[in-house]
């Protein structure tokens, strides 16, 4: 299936649908009628097998209390091996409700109030939230660009960090939201090695993983040094990203460590005592037994809606720098060179000119203020409308 035939397939009308992305604009950017591009979901239906499988479940009638689904952790694991070499155990699996829900756990279980945890700004806005609503201290260190516009992690300054601010957990973004790296292993492993060295347990966020746009190909966390960091890790990720899945509440966390997995199990009793989501496992077992075609087609329209923005910004909006995607569906825009002051500067700027709403850079770092987030995730005539509203808001601010 082409781009065009998975869009004219697959691209759903959202609005007035209850979806946060286009009906909550009012409430959240204060304009009803901005274009919609910023939270990361996508503007088409699941996988045809998703909605076969819930209407299965459905018209069986009963939603009661129900086990796990024994055909879940094999279509996980198949997806793992066959996508990434991923090779996972059935006792690494334990279940929530997402990975944000996730992160607030896992810190809670494996920090105390007061303890240091550590991020890498600029990064996805609740890694600040989790740390500080658990009472934990944040602790952070920033990446660096470089003059070619990529980013870098600073491991000089990550050292000293966890030398000096009894840092007891490492919050990892891979791929790293907003900015859309893909870590190599190499980058991984000196981080891990680091970790290792001061006693830290790594949290790996890797939601974005089945988004790999890189030339050096996703590497997870499970992987790095052939699993020698086992003992010092948990991963999260979902179905949700991969397949729109976000309101079906369902995620994993993988502890490959036997002394990690009895911790959280005690550790978890006094935070979640619910059962688990039918519908979730449902639709993700569905997803990643048959989803892999769509999949692939809508990796193709995010490529394209990439490529057409990057070219049609150089042409029509050369001082809005578009940024590497290699991993997700989030393109990390600069807008320093357009010579606004502030947060606020760019808030009115891509609101009122360009007529957007998008994730602005102060979200996840005061010191990106200037960027602003897009999600490609959506019909290739959103991307041409969105760039020519950028190139209108730029005529419009050059002519003042």
């Amino acid at each position: 299936m082409d781009t065009e035939e998975f869009v004219a397939t697959f691209a759903v009308e959202r609005s007035g649908s209850d979806c946060l992305k286009w009906d909550a604009l009012e409430e959240r950017f204060g304009d009803k009628n901005l274009l919609p591009l910023w939270v990361a979901d996508m503007d088409f239906k699941a996988p045809p097998a998703v909605e076969a499988a819930l209407i299965r479940r459905i018209h069986q009638g009963a939603f009661g209390y129900s086990q796990n689904l024994p055909e879940y952790f094999p279509a996980f694991a198949a997806w793992q091996q066959s996508r990434h070499g991923i090779t996972l155990a059935p006792e690494w699996l334990r279940f929530s409700k997402g990975v944000v829900e996730s992160l607030y756990h896992l810190i809670q279980i494996f920090t105390k109030p007061g303890d240091g945890v550590l991020i890498q700004p600029p990064v996805y806005y609740p890694f600040f939230n989790a740390v500080r609503d658990t009472g934990r201290r944040l602790v952070e260190n920033h990446l660096v660009q470089t003059d070619e516009g990529d980013w870098r992690m600073d491991f000089e300054n990550f050292e000293k960090l966890l030398a000096s601010e009894a840092v007891r957990v490492f919050l990892l973004c891979s791929p790293h939201n907003p900015v859309g790296r893909v870590w190599r292993e190499d980058e991984l492993a000196e981080l891990f090695r680091l970790c290792e060295k001061y006693d830290v347990l790594i949290i790996a966020d890797e939601i974005h993983q089945d988004f790999d746009f890189s030339e050096t190909g996703f590497v997870s966390a499970l992987q790095v040094a052939q699993g020698r960091f086992h003992d010092r890790l948990v991963v999260v990720n979902a179905p949700s990203k991969t397949f729109n899945l976000a309101s079906l509440l369902h995620g994993h966390i993988l502890l490959p460590d036997r002394r990690l997995q009895e911790q959280f199990d005690e550790g978890i009793k006094p935070l979640s005592q619910s059962e688990n989501n039918l519908l979730g496992q449902t639709a993700g077992a569905a997803a990643y037994q048959k989803g892999g075609e769509w999949f692939d087609g809508v990796k193709q329209v995010i490529r394209e809606n990439y490529r057409y923005l990057e070219q049609q910004l150089k042409k029509t909006a050369p001082k809005i720098r578009v940024g590497r995607l290699e991993g997700s569906y989030l393109v990390w825009l600069d807008l320093r060179q357009l010579g606004l002051e502030d947060g606020q500067a760019v808030a009115a700027f891509v609101k009122k000119d360009c007529r957007l709403a998008v994730d602005f850079g102060s979200w996840f770092s005061s010191a990106t203020a200037s960027f602003i987030r897009l999600n490609l995730a959506c019909p290739p005539a959103i991307i041409t409308e969105a760039c020519e509203r950028l190139a209108a808001g730029v005529a419009k601010l050059a002519a003042e």
